[in-house]
């Protein structure tokens, strides 16, 4: 699939591999270093996506804090903030959320039949634009194309593990940053970096490690990852 954005999945975890805690209400995980990072390389792409969990449980802003990088993107040419993008079944997300008012930045939402005409209605009106799709589940690749075909060339994923599994599944992902804090969640429901449900041995996708570096503020470790085989 050639005409589709650059994909770069970013997720902070823990040792254990874990998104957030089994409560799912966000857990803080990164360090003061690493959200600077995330800053940064949220200000470097077009579109940042998340999807309906996410979205739903956490209602994240996905802007940039920085007044500097903002300032930065608009001196090039380009919007304050990348576009902010769901997928999700049912969106019934708070029309007075982050995710819908913090900005400015233009709102794209993915859904399914299963969101009615009047919450596709109010949703527009709150000023996102919203793709309906007729099958119970949402095509990752025709999102990316439609993506594309709406001039964005470079998307950060920013979960959350059913959707990046999702994108591993279609070998959509090109690169993988991870923060790995030294904390332990454990928790058998607690998400985890890809969910799903998993690959055989045969199956599994492999990374080549491009660098590995150490963050001093709080003892975690930044891991940079890409996909060669695409």
């Amino acid at each position: 699939m050639n005409n589709r954005p650059h994909v770069i999945v970013n997720v902070a975890m823990t040792i254990d591999g874990k998104l957030d805690t089994m409560e799912r209400k966000g857990a803080t995980i990164s360090s003061r270093a690493d959200k600077q990072r995330v800053d940064e390389l949220r200000a470097s792409v077009d579109a940042i996506l998340v999807g309906g969990k996410t979205l739903l449980s956490e209602d994240p802003s996905l802007t940039i804090r920085s007044t500097d990088l903002r300032s930065k993107r608009i001196a090039q040419g380009l919007e304050e903030n990348p576009v902010k993008v769901a997928v999700v079944r049912q969106a019934l997300l708070d029309l007075q959320g982050d995710f819908l008012t913090k900005g400015p930045a233009r709102c794209l939402i993915y859904t399914t039949k299963s969101t009615s005409p009047e919450q596709v209605h109010l949703l527009e009106k709150a000023g996102a634009q919203v793709f309906v799709r007729c099958d119970e589940s949402i095509d990752l690749r025709d999102v990316l194309q439609s993506l594309f075909d709406q001039g964005i060339r470079t998307l950060m994923v920013e979960g959350g593990g059913t959707l990046i599994a999702g994108f591993f599944n279609l070998n959509l992902v090109d690169e993988l940053t991870a923060y790995i804090a030294p904390l332990i969640f454990s928790g058998s429901t607690a998400p985890t970096l890809a969910d799903g449900l998993g690959f055989s041995k045969l199956q599994a996708l492999h990374l080549h490690l491009d660098s590995v570096s150490k963050f001093d503020d709080e003892g975690g470790i930044l891991v940079h990852y890409l996909n060669q085989s695409i």
